[in-house]
């Protein structure tokens, strides 16, 4: 399986794709330099095979390497960072 991660700011979201199909997204929110990170979906099809986490540490990266600071309000997203503590630094104090 092809698996693409993108951010689609026109749908204020990362995306995973594979060919046509959305595999999963993260809803988020960018307020200058803040991204409040606020729902993370994988498809049903997709579901078990770590797609959520492909897009946590993907979405965390690109925040990174943007300077974004990161408020974590999606459940999954907090619980990651909780699982990987080299992302705690992007938490917005």
């Amino acid at each position: 399986m092809d698996i693409k991660f993108a951010d689609a700011p026109d749908r204020s979201r990362y995306e995973l794709t594979s060919g046509d199909d959305l595999v999963g997204f993260i809803d988020y929110r960018l307020h200058g330099d803040v991204i409040t990170m606020v729902h993370t979906e994988v498809g049903e099809q997709y579901s078990g095979q770590g797609h959520a986490g492909t897009l946590a540490r993907s979405a965390l990266d690109d925040a990174r390497s943007r300077g974004l600071s990161v408020v974590p309000s999606c459940p999954y997203v907090a619980a990651y960072i909780d699982k990987h503590p080299e992302y705690a630094d992007l938490v917005k104090d």
